[in-house]
């Protein structure tokens, strides 16, 4: 069964779609089986995959409204073992029509139900606030993983995060966990991003991730690429990053399970081999039938 989660915070411009390309895109490059759910109208998601806009592709407002089988929406992300239910502009729309329906916070949660023995992991990316999508999310997953931006403001909106995730749990999930908090656009130049950095770790403990996402130019580059950054530069610090996210995000889930204790070691930078042999131009993480078949420019230590 897949452990579902939610990438959200209210806060805009934290690294929520580019936690939710690259993390599931890590995940499958380390041989878990993973579905991306695009739930913001922008669908930055869908197009950072690499899919334009396409009026008749099948889209997640067609699973929420139109009670479409998701098996129907969900299509192959051009990656091995990932696939996407993109997302367009129809889901503006999505937001006011649940307002009617029977249920309307659990749609998404009955409409993936049918699919979720088929990944390891599904990961959803959020719109930045907290309307019927974000709310159908966060009942349907059971987890949420918080990015925070490095910044001062980024503390002021801390309390609000936590009141969110505990009206959550009072209302319609329950079992709702904080997978992490995961600190996005850290400059290790400045001292700002330290004292909020050890500020963040001092309020939140053990529930920050190791693994730190740094400001990055290939992380940057890579969605007008069409592609997370693992093709698009592998030994990018932000590709590093990634992949060292993906390992902790695997290592709690098999906590979780009761098979695995090993916590893996956040300053190796060691990509999983199937990571590897993306960089190496081998075929393993990436489709052979894909439109996207470039791994990008010559690495950069950028």
């Amino acid at each position: 069964m897949a452990r579902v989660i939610a990438i959200a915070n209210q806060k805009g411009g934290v690294g929520k779609t580019t936690t939710a390309v690259n993390l599931s895109a890590c995940l499958a490059a380390s041989e878990q089986r993973t579905l991306v759910i695009d739930c913001d109208p922008q669908a930055n998601t869908t197009s950072s995959m690499g899919f334009s806009r396409d009026p008749a592709r099948r889209t997640l407002y067609q699973a929420l409204i139109l009670n479409e089988p998701v098996e129907r929406v969900a299509i192959d992300a051009k990656i091995d073992r990932l696939d996407i239910i993109p997302s367009d502009k129809n889901l503006v729309g999505a937001a006011v029509e649940l307002v009617s329906m029977d249920n309307r916070e659990y749609r998404l949660k009955e409409a993936i139900r049918p699919i979720l023995e088929k990944y390891s992991f599904v990961i959803i990316d959020c719109p930045p606030s907290l309307d019927l999508l974000t709310m159908n999310a966060l009942a349907a997953a059971d987890s949420i993983l918080i990015p925070i931006q490095c910044e001062y403001l980024a503390i002021e909106g801390v309390s609000e995060l936590l009141d969110t995730h505990m009206r959550i749990r009072r209302t319609i999930n329950p079992q709702l966990e904080i997978e992490g908090v995961l600190l996005t656009m850290y400059d290790d130049r400045t001292t700002l991003s330290k004292q909020v950095a050890a500020d963040l770790r001092s309020f939140f403990g053990n529930q920050i991730f190791e693994s730190v996402i740094p400001r990055n130019v290939r992380l940057a580059e890579a969605p007008s690429h069409g592609m997370p950054v693992i093709f698009y530069d592998i030994n990018s610090r932000g590709a590093e990053s990634y992949m060292q996210l993906a390992q902790e995000v695997i290592v709690n889930a098999k906590k979780r399970l009761g098979t695995g204790t090993e916590r893996p070691d956040p300053g190796s930078g060691s990509p999983a081999p199937a990571a590897s042999a993306a960089a190496a131009g081998a075929g393993d993480v990436r489709s052979s039938g894909g439109s996207r078949t470039s791994l990008g420019p010559e690495p950069s230590t950028e």
